[in-house]
């Protein structure tokens, strides 16, 4: 059966297809969902995002914080209208769907994977950094025993994996409440413009020593203090109560991200400087060394219970990956064998494979080129949810929306400028990360254009909407 207008041919599937496809339903209530939108980004108030000091300084760095912020926010009350009406596995992919067909559905959710695909890979490298401090020990061997401790916890359930990630990032928010009360009594403004002035570059100054440039170039790591939080709706299908759930959880992390990037991107370089922290490798620990001594109690509790911000990061990122290619798979964009949940109800291949990739790409140590990619994979999946947002509010005025996002496409729209504006920096920052992800894009687009479209399962969830449609039609 082929859709003349999208161009893709659907086939019927045996009745236990989706049987052998299924997720646990109620295991998940509006605080597991606030607590997973923390933990997709913590890590990233613990390294990451001081990389953004080298590209822009602190006021690069500040400046592209705020446009981000307001990104992220405007995104997130825009994704908790999408996801209350909406609710799948299939999060921004099975929006960009509804909104836009097969190929804009596709292309958001493959964007999404490659983020979420390749955002661990650079965790891991970043838990290594944090190891190393602890024990000495970095490395491959350090990436291989994370990778599979986690996905093995996944494997157990996803009620069971999710309390735990619970109290992993509860555990990760203590520390970094450790660092804000002992880093306010040491800050010091001026510890913020300490970085040499680049006199070479248009408006360079103390605030902004590389210049205007420096703002655009520091966005990737920027989305860094934010970066995955939209990954919340992947879990609708486990969610207790989705149209009530969806909202509070998603708003009330985004809250709580907030408060803490905004703490750690002044207090940091303004108690240790930001030239001594625009390349650390653990700059909250750093940063408390300078002010305590290196064997201080508080830069050791940080550096210890620190790991778990990273960690949950990571975890919770695995289980976002495992979801979207779920997703994808059951509707037959991917391999169908990726979305065969067992006893357990969690998919184990769709936890496994891509799990193989990406500690294959931590070998390369290379942290701050894997940010970039991951927010290239990210800019694209932002500018496609938020302009499904707007197409749907037209095209569907009448769609049951239990929560409206504030301001309406307003909202959304404003988003999705600025989403077209990281995403152009990733260039700025690096070519070769923005070259590599180009490269897996177009193979997952070949993949797509000349296999899996004539291959779309016609009973998956997110294809339903279109099989009655094509139905309406027919009959009229």
């Amino acid at each position: 059966m082929t859709d003349t207008t999208s161009s893709v041919e659907y086939e019927k599937v045996s009745n236990d297809y989706l049987q052998q496809r299924q997720l646990k339903k109620g295991a998940v209530g509006w605080v597991l969902l606030a607590s997973l939108g923390v933990s997709y980004v913590i890590s990233g108030d613990f390294a990451g995002w001081n990389f953004g000091l080298q590209q822009g300084g602190f006021g690069g760095m500040l400046l592209a914080t705020i446009a981000m912020a307001i990104m992220y926010t405007f995104k997130v009350l825009t994704l908790a209208e999408l996801s209350a009406s909406l609710p799948t596995a299939g999060g921004g992919y099975s929006f960009a769907r509804r909104a836009m067909g097969p190929w804009g559905g596709y292309l958001t959710g493959t964007a999404i994977l490659l983020e979420y695909a390749i955002a661990p890979a650079a965790i891991a490298v970043f838990i290594g950094g944090y190891v190393n401090e602890l024990f000495g020990l970095d490395g491959p061997l350090v990436y291989a025993l994370f990778y599979a401790a986690f996905i093995g916890v996944h494997l157990w359930g996803a009620g069971e994996a999710l309390k735990i990630m619970m109290v992993i990032t509860a555990i990760a928010a203590a520390a970094l409440m450790v660092f804000i009360l002992g880093a306010l009594p040491h800050f010091d403004s001026a510890n913020l413009f300490d970085i040499a002035v680049n006199t070479e570059v248009a408006g360079a100054s103390s605030f902004l020593p590389e210049g205007y440039m420096g703002i655009w170039a520091a966005i990737p790591f920027a989305m860094w203090l934010f970066l995955a939080v939209e990954g919340v709706p992947l879990a609708a299908e486990e969610t207790e109560n989705p149209a009530r759930d969806m909202p509070k959880g998603i708003i009330t992390a985004m809250i709580i991200l907030l408060f803490f990037g905004g703490s750690v991107l002044f207090l940091a370089p303004g108690i240790a400087g930001a030239d001594a922290m625009k390349e650390h490798g653990a700059p909250l620990v750093g940063a408390l060394q300078a002010v305590y001594g290196a064997d201080s109690s508080a830069a050791t509790f940080v550096n210890v219970v620190g790991l778990a911000g990273l960690i949950a990061s990571f975890f919770s990122i695995i289980y976002a990956y495992s979801r979207q290619v779920f997703a994808l798979s059951r509707a037959g964009y991917l391999p169908r064998f990726l979305s065969v949940t067992g006893e357990r109800k969690v998919p184990t291949m769709a936890l496994i494979v891509p799990g193989i990739i990406g500690f294959l790409l931590s070998l390369t140590g290379e942290g701050d080129l894997m940010i970039t990619m991951a927010v290239f994979g990210a800019t694209i999946s932002y500018a496609m949810m938020t302009l499904s947002h707007i197409l749907l509010r037209n095209k569907e005025p009448d769609l049951e929306r239990p929560y409206k996002t504030p301001g309406g496409k307003f909202t959304s729209g404003v988003a999705f400028v600025l989403s077209i504006i990281a995403f152009a920096s990733t260039f700025l920052v690096s070519s070769e990360a923005a070259l590599w992800s180009a490269v897996f894009y177009a193979i997952m687009v070949a993949y797509f254009a000349f296999y899996s479209r004539h291959h779309i399962v016609a009973q998956a969830p997110e294809e339903e909407f279109e099989a009655i449609a094509r139905a309406e039609a027919e009959l009229n």
